[in-house]
């Protein structure tokens, strides 16, 4: 009875440690997410025009959240889209979880960043299993501030959840 109680404890301790990570299928294939463009708008009516600087910020945003889930061990890819702007409000829903499926995707993420004020931005992510053809999450976040650390921290958050809601499915 010990000796089969010994050899269920082993069986287990392999079984656990040989099981795939958060960012691998089975059989030690990287999962492919495709992290599409983010829209931007800045409806805070402040006088000066950021236009260029939010440009370079949500750019930053967009490769800080590729590396957040290429670090979780996720294979990111781009939509396989036909223009340069490859974003939600660019694109027709149908035609965008095309260029996933197309960019050889599991899952999209895609969404968008809204300046509210000076003090406050806002934004949507939505993930999308690819495979299922269902949405698995969509995430309201709010971040203070317009600098480039307030993004930063917003793309290490959203690269988290992301990678959280790609691991419970």
């Amino acid at each position: 009875m010990r000796r089969h109680q010994c050899l269920s404890l082993l069986c287990g301790a392999a079984a656990l440690l040989l099981s795939p990570g958060p960012g691998r299928a089975a059989a030690g294939v990287q999962v492919a997410v495709a992290v599409a463009d983010f829209d931007y708008s800045d409806t805070s009516g402040e006088a000066v025009d950021q236009t260029a600087q939010h440009r370079d910020r949500i750019a930053t945003f967009e490769r800080l959240l590729r590396d957040s889930l290429a670090e979780r061990d996720y294979r990111v890819v781009r939509p396989a889209c036909p223009l340069p702007a490859c974003t939600a409000a660019s694109m027709a829903p149908v035609d965008l979880v095309a260029a996933a499926r197309q960019g050889g995707a599991r899952y999209l993420v895609y969404g968008g960043i809204r300046k509210m004020s000076t003090l406050v931005q806002w934004g949507e992510v939505q993930l999308f299993d690819v495979a299922r053809e269902q949405l698995v999450l969509r995430r309201t976040v709010t971040f203070r501030g317009d600098t480039d650390t307030a993004f930063r921290r917003a793309a290490d958050f959203v690269g988290e959840t992301v990678s959280d809601a790609m691991a419970a499915q």
